[in-house]
């Protein structure tokens, strides 16, 4: 198996981590604020990261210091764009529209890294954009302010993919991973002084709900994005992450009742056929 085939099956498989998150993080803002979430996930992350690769990371250098304090900024510009969100749209439309990275990712590519997309990879991408424009212009589904904030997100989601892919390549991931920790929750506690009214009601619910979050949306998905994204390029990885919102929107139908109908079912189903036609394209 190939490097890049490896890697690429490894984002996949957190994909699944990811889509399921929206779900969640929705039921879990019912018991937090948005920015005290962010601070409180990343926080204890950070310290049982930080116990795990103890060794790798009590040398940090500068450069993973400042590369690492780079994304953990999109990153948190993503997650509180997201968050807050999500607090006015459903979490399938959220998931939908953060799905729209996968348009972004090879603008910031070309515009950054001055490298163009390949042929099969700008197919897959017209592919996803149309079955996210199906699966986002449902009846009664009118763009709002959670939709927004959501589309910023997925710009943020776009930038930190590309960035990624350059600094990764240039630093310890283990470094990396744990400065981008350290940057969310540090960005979080700040600013969730001075925007909003903070709030955690402490439940085995809540509790629950934040550790699988904190384990595998934060520790294990992000530590796997950040040592094996290098292996394949920002476009393919944005396809590949392209498949959240179909997984999204299957949970969210189960747990929460949101119903995405015949049109949304049709855009999930371009989604899968533009990760396919990209995934099988010549790399």
């Amino acid at each position: 198996m190939s490097s890049r085939t490896r890697a690429e099956l490894l984002l996949f498989s957190i994909t699944f981590i990811w889509g399921s998150t929206f779900v969640v993080s929705k039921y879990l803002l019912s018991f937090v604020t948005p920015l005290v979430y962010i601070a409180v996930r990343f926080a204890i992350a950070a310290l049982i990261f930080a116990a795990i690769f103890f060794r790798r990371v009590k040398g940090m250098t500068r450069s993973s210091l400042l590369k690492g304090g780079i994304l953990g900024g999109l990153l948190f510009f993503g997650f509180a764009t997201q968050m807050i969100g999500l607090q006015y749209t459903s979490a399938s439309k959220s998931a939908f529209i953060t799905g729209m990275m996968v348009v972004f990712t090879p603008i910031c590519q070309l515009v950054i890294e001055r490298r163009a997309p390949k042929l099969g990879n700008i197919i897959g991408v017209v592919l996803v954009t149309f079955g996210l424009y199906l699966l986002t212009s449902l009846a009664g589904a009118e763009f709002n302010l959670g939709d927004g904030l959501n589309l910023l997100c997925a710009v943020s989601f776009a930038l930190y993919i590309v960035y990624l892919d350059i600094f990764s390549k240039e630093a310890d991931s283990a470094q990396l991973t744990l400065m981008q920790f350290i940057t969310c929750a540090v960005l979080g506690a700040v600013t969730s002084g001075f925007f909003e009214n903070a709030v955690f009601t402490v439940s085995n619910q809540s509790l629950l709900a934040l550790g699988y979050l904190i384990v595998f949306a934060t520790i294990i998905a992000i530590y796997v994005q950040v040592r094996f994204q290098k292996d394949t390029t920002p476009t393919r990885s944005a396809i590949i992450f392209s498949i959240e919102p179909v997984i999204a929107a299957t949970i969210a139908y189960f747990a929460l009742g949101e119903v995405i109908g015949i049109i949304g079912i049709a855009g999930g189903g371009l989604i899968v056929a533009g990760l396919l036609v990209s995934e099988l394209s010549p790399a």
